[in-house]
């Protein structure tokens, strides 16, 4: 995707950084170009492109393939929509999404509808795959928006001026900003020490000794969120096989408690390609993500990243314990099976659901240390889905508009 960067920026303004290009950091980003700020802002993602647990993995050799393997839908449940929602549609970015819809219980009978968040509400996905949701929002922030992809920021410190330096694992500078936002827990949660090695999460020692009571409060509370794992088997079923799949009596199941513990899947998701072909994502349930919580996809993003080092074997192991219970599952219509030529693939994520007591709104933002914090973690309508990660964005947007104060946004501004 081509940014702009610098273009059509106020040089006199302050700049910003964001680490991550999910869906809370590209919305915060729209939602300040349509507040009128003008000033440049990076976007510094580890993955191969903007979208988070909202991406979409696609072919380099075939157009036609794509896998929602994160979030395979938009809800919307608190009102008032999100004020980005309007023009996402508009843009043909999203579009309302009306699939049959289903539960499965303990015992193996559908029940309609269900009970799953993420089925309530108004529901919309990405138009040609849910990474368009970023994307679109990327759009709608214009010019003077530069993203990093597949780069990961190590550590933080501090400026002489009251800035960020943003740096890499060598610790050389990446980037230098006046203001920061953080739109996902990896720099402050201690997850990073699990999955990445480091000693401490960087942003802790900082919290320590800036002397900002708000940031000290912010970085103890994220630290101490609980988050839950998913692991998820992508598999893309051929043509021939792919009929008995078009004709199941929905194109989203979620699992009861009972069912999660019996089958090991918390959520199954089919997605016809327009070609004939259909791709199956089956999401594991938490207990089985933490049973193989040293598994990670030698596909994904993650297995690129320095410390990071995926085990085949182990891999394999899980691929074939999840496609095993999607097999059972699927013996009502489909038996047997048959994932010949379907190309197994394994997804994970650590902290895929924060869960319990998410960071207060009024921790978003620590003026004095002029670092802030977005993402479905942060407490409200939509906690937990992308839902809440927009909302998040967009309300850091204003109230980092509000702490640099009237100067930072021309008079004339843009319409929000």
């Amino acid at each position: 995707m081509a940014l702009s960067p610098g273009h059509g920026c106020d040089p006199a303004a302050p700049s910003l950084a964001v680490i991550g290009a999910g869906v809370a950091g590209c919305a915060l980003a729209a939602r300040m170009r349509r507040l009128g700020w003008q000033g440049p802002i990076s976007l510094w993602e580890s993955g191969r492109g903007p979208g988070g647990r909202a991406s979409t993995r696609r072919s380099r050799h075939d157009d036609l393939v794509r896998l929602d393997h994160g979030a395979p839908l938009l809800s919307i449940s608190g009102s008032p929509q999100p004020t980005l929602l309007a023009p996402l549609l508009d843009g043909g970015w999203v579009e309302p999404w009306s699939g049959a819809l289903a539960q499965l219980d303990g015992e193996g009978r559908l029940i309609a509808g269900g009970t799953d968040p993420l089925t309530q509400g108004d529901l919309y996905r990405g138009r040609g795959g849910m990474d368009q949701l970023c994307r679109g929002l990327l759009e709608l922030g214009g010019t003077g928006l530069e993203l990093h992809s597949q780069c990961l920021v190590c550590d933080l410190a501090p400026t002489a001026h009251g800035g960020w330096e943003l740096l890499d694992q060598q610790q050389q500078r990446l980037d230098v900003a006046d203001w920061l936002v953080l739109s996902g827990t990896l720099l402050v949660h201690p997850r990073c020490q699990t999955l990445l090695g480091w000693p401490e999460p960087p942003l802790q020692p900082l919290a320590r000794t800036l002397r900002d009571p708000q940031l000290e409060r912010a970085a103890a509370a994220i630290a101490a969120i609980d988050s839950s794992p998913r692991c998820a088997l992508l598999v893309l079923i051929q043509a021939s096989a792919a009929e008995a799949w078009r004709r199941l009596p929905f194109r989203l199941l979620s699992f009861e408690a009972a069912a999660e513990r019996r089958w090991g899947l918390s959520r199954l998701s089919i997605q016809p390609l327009e070609d004939g072909r259909c791709a199956v994502v089956a999401h594991s349930s938490a207990a089985v993500a933490r049973l193989h919580a040293d598994v990670i996809g030698s596909r994904s993003s993650v297995a690129q990243l320095p410390g990071v080092s995926p085990s085949p074997q182990r891999e394999q192991t899980l691929i074939d314990t999840l496609a095993s219970a999607l097999s059972a599952v699927m013996e009502p219509w489909i038996a047997p099976l048959v994932l010949e030529g379907a190309d197994p693939q394994l997804m994970r994520w650590g902290a895929a659901f924060p869960e319990g007591f998410g960071l207060a709104s009024e921790l978003m933002l620590c003026p004095q240390s002029r670092i802030g914090f977005c993402g479905d973690f942060i407490s409200g309508p939509g906690f937990g889905r992308i839902e809440g990660a927009l909302r998040s964005g967009e309300e850091l947007a204003e109230q980092l508009l509000a702490a640099m104060g009237p100067a930072s946004v021309p008079a004339q501004g843009q319409p929000a």
